[in-house]
């Protein structure tokens, strides 16, 4: 594990992270019983990007993520309650329960999605960035994306246009390397990805994804880097959600031993392996965070369950139509 890192804020980081593992294992939950419907993906394995991350960036900065969002909204501070209340639907939810698990939104706190298409938000961060650049807006744009995306023209399209105009983009790549259910070296000729980036003459690197201190240190120098006027960067963070695709995948492209493998990295497990190691974390610190983390997550589902649901006379508000086809009662 790479840097030294205080007990307060080794405690913060773990807790985190727990709080995301939690949170998703008990979306799966509620996903199998039926509370929650429609696409779930879940980020377990990939906690430590979206944590460390998040530090780097200040309040100001915009961020854009992709359909596998849960942990980049709870770690920019997204209230766990509104996350979980919009995937059942409920107004309560982040985007009054009409986005539900793939579109999280919290303009308040400038995470702009939760964005369904594969690549879709890297179009929308390169327009955010050039708004700010024209505005002489001291802000940076991350967006967030999978290895999946490198391979759609809207990828190319964004590093192009973000270079050209040298754009306050920060490109943060959560390679899990398996995209949907294809293994990257059977879908890509190239498969350094930051190579690819580079080749748009925009600095490219590679960082541990399972090392939460370590993304946050190479994210922070990527930020600043960007926040001094040095255009777009590029940080590919190599790790593997333990989950498959999504809820309805049955994940059967992975084998159980390439599995256990990652899982012997856990960015969890790590962290606390390196506190005790310095003597900075004990037993009942972790029996502390679990019994934290578990009522902070059975909060937010009591909040999706005793949400309301959106009046149907409700439905057609905020929707818009061409007036020539508009909804005739």
């Amino acid at each position: 594990m790479s840097g030294a890192v205080s007990r307060e804020r080794g405690l913060e980081l773990l807790r985190e992270m727990m709080l995301i593992r939690r949170f998703e294992e008990r979306c799966a939950e509620l996903y199998s019983a039926g509370f929650i419907r429609g696409f779930l993906h879940l980020y377990v394995g990939e906690e430590a990007i979206a944590t460390g991350a998040m530090r780097a960036l200040s309040p100001e900065d915009n961020v854009i993520s992709t359909y596998r969002e849960h942990g980049h909204a709870i770690a920019r501070g997204v209230p766990p309650g509104e996350v979980m209340a919009e995937m059942y639907g409920k107004v309560e939810g982040s985007s009054g329960g009409r986005g539900g698990s793939m579109h999280i939104f919290d303009a308040s706190r400038r995470f702009y999605g939760g964005h369904a298409i594969v690549a879709g938000g890297l179009p929308v961060a390169v327009g955010m960035a050039l708004a700010d650049a024209l505005q002489n807006e001291n802000r940076v744009t991350a967006c967030f994306f999978g290895d999946g995306a490198v391979a759609e023209g809207a990828f190319h399209e964004s590093m192009n246009l973000a270079a050209l105009w040298n754009l306050p983009v920060l490109f943060l790549c959560e390679n899990n390397f398996y995209a949907m259910g294809t293994h990257l070296s059977r879908a890509q000729a190239e498969t350094n990805l930051a190579r690819k980036a580079a080749s748009y003459r925009v600095p490219a690197d590679k960082v541990d994804g399972m090392d939460v201190l370590a993304v946050e240190a190479a994210v922070r120098r990527e930020v600043q880097a960007v926040r001094d006027g040095g255009g777009p960067r590029f940080l590919e963070c190599e790790t593997y959600r333990y989950r498959a695709h999504s809820m309805y995948d049955p994940d059967r492209y992975r084998s159980k031993q390439e599995i256990e493998g990652w899982r012997r990295r856990d960015p969890i497990a790590t962290l606390k392996g390196a506190l005790r190691a310095d003597h900075i974390l004990y037993e009942e610190d972790v029996s502390a965070l679990e019994a934290s983390v578990e009522d902070e997550v059975e909060g937010a589902v009591r909040v999706a369950e005793e949400g309301s649901l959106e009046p149907v006379e409700d439905l057609l508000k905020n929707v818009y139509t061409p007036r020539e086809i508009r909804w005739r009662r």
